[in-house]
């Protein structure tokens, strides 16, 4: 499977990238490439990396996001990661890398988000 990237420019400044598809040894360089465009091009207030459509990432991925955030950071730019998809969230929690990017809850296509009841 290929991996597609969407770059949007959200409110106040911040940019979001959207991989979609498989991160892996063979395209975990487009991650990198797109994070290091959108710093070229400026300096926005935030990078958001939405994961809800990245249906596997392996340990060379998780690098380039690493790497992303680094990046990011020697730039003065804060990137995190939303919306994971569970797969994503699983392996962030598994590398302990969850909290570098934020603690983002996983997305859970098509379904409710847990409710939280009064009293719970």
């Amino acid at each position: 499977m290929s991996l597609s990237i969407v770059k949007s420019v959200l409110s106040g400044g911040v940019v979001e990238i959207a991989p979609r598809g498989e991160i892996d040894v063979d395209t975990a360089y487009e991650v990198r490439e797109a994070i290091a465009e959108v710093l070229a091009k400026g300096r926005p207030t935030r990078i958001e990396l939405n994961m809800r459509l990245v249906t596997f990432i392996d340990s060379v991925g998780i690098s380039a996001m690493v790497a992303g955030f680094q990046t990011a950071e020697v730039s003065g730019v804060k990137l995190v990661v939303t919306e994971p998809s569970r797969f994503v969230h699983r392996q962030l929690w598994v590398t302990g890398l969850l909290g570098l990017f934020g603690a983002p809850e996983p997305y859970y296509a098509g379904t409710a988000q847990p409710e939280v009841l009064p009293g719970a």
